[in-house]
């Protein structure tokens, strides 16, 4: 047989290989949109090179681990690795401070329930991806303090201190998240503290599926996207109530948070792809054209909390492009 022949089957396999560095299920199953990676890789670049020698950033909160939390995941939600690669030692900075503000005695990471449930959750993720053995005593220290304060609370839930007897769904939102990123990276976690949390989030959630602060009463977007996605996680989304609050959501895609942005981008893009995948990708569309009107020259975005925070959530926002984190699992 001639050798042009049997080289055939040989070249046309190699044709349908994808290009050198290009992953077949960006390119073909969930391509990356061009804008998208633009707004990302500039947010990265300024993240990168704003970043204090301690791991932290100056501006706003910046300082807070909470923060710094947002920023490592912001990160790590890119593909981009704690050991390896052009970002390695901002990674590695951030955990190295978050791990040196934890504190030894009881495990409380910064001055509230919302940082320490960030910082948490991010020590979750990069634990879940890369099995740093730094950060699993931390992890499971951290996980410890959520769960105590939980028993302490007369709600069985969280508010701004480990020791606060009442509760309200925002914070409970954020413990309730890290909770579940903590057990799928392999933390043990009881079933009846997440369902006692559960219990109380639905406390604040009224008939049309929105959720309120305290109480069913006074519901908003943000706290309704940061509800939808604990039941997601809960797996919950056959409920007549999930539903409603998924139609309370679409019904809100061109909402944006005046005093919190970028905190409600960051949840609401979790609740819609968690809920139904084609809304999310109608209020991604409106997101990302919405993130490259307003992010500023030097890749940062604006806001009253600094730079860092805004920037890294943001980014978080357009983080369900990549699909990488953990949490982001169906």
């Amino acid at each position: 047989m001639p050798l042009q022949l049997t080289l055939l089957p040989l070249l046309a396999a190699l044709m349908l290989l994808p290009a050198l560095g290009q992953s077949p299920l960006r390119r073909e199953e969930n391509p990356i949109p061009a804008a998208v990676e633009n707004i990302y890789t500039r947010g990265l670049r300024h993240l990168a090179s704003t970043q204090k020698e301690d791991g932290s950033w100056e501006n706003g909160v910046g300082t807070e681990p909470g923060v710094v939390g947002l920023a490592i995941m912001a990160f790590l939600a890119h593909g981009e690795d704690p050991n390896h690669g052009p970002y390695a030692k901002n990674i590695s900075r951030s955990i190295d401070f978050i791990l040196k503000q934890q504190q030894k005695g009881n495990g409380y990471i910064g001055s509230s329930m919302y940082s320490h449930g960030f910082a948490t959750l991010a020590l979750a993720e990069a634990y879940g991806m890369y099995r740093d053995p730094r950060i699993a005593p931390a992890l499971k220290n951290a996980v410890n303090l959520i769960l105590s304060a939980q028993k302490r609370n007369s709600k069985g839930a969280w508010r701004y201190s480990p020791d606060s007897n009442d509760a309200d769904s925002s914070i409970a939102g954020c413990q309730i998240v890290a909770l579940y990123a903590a057990r799928n990276a392999g933390v043990s976690v009881p079933d009846s503290a997440l369902e006692k949390a559960l219990k109380y989030m639905r406390k604040c959630r009224g008939k049309d599926g929105g959720y309120g602060y305290q109480s069913p009463n006074g519901d908003r977007p943000t706290l309704t996207a940061i509800g939808l996605l604990c039941e997601s996680l809960a797996k919950q989304h056959s409920t007549k109530a999930f539903q409603a609050s998924a139609k309370y959501l679409e019904k809100k895609l061109n909402y944006r948070e005046r005093h919190y942005a970028y905190y409600f981008e960051y949840y609401m893009a979790q609740a819609l792809f968690h809920s139904d995948e084609e809304t999310w990708q109608k209020w991604n569309i409106n997101n990302t054209r919405y993130l490259t009107a307003i992010q500023s020259a030097n890749g940062s975005f604006p806001g009253n909390r600094g730079e860092a925070f805004s920037t890294a959530g943001a980014l978080l926002s357009l983080a369900l492009n990549y699909r990488l984190l953990p949490i982001y699992e169906k």
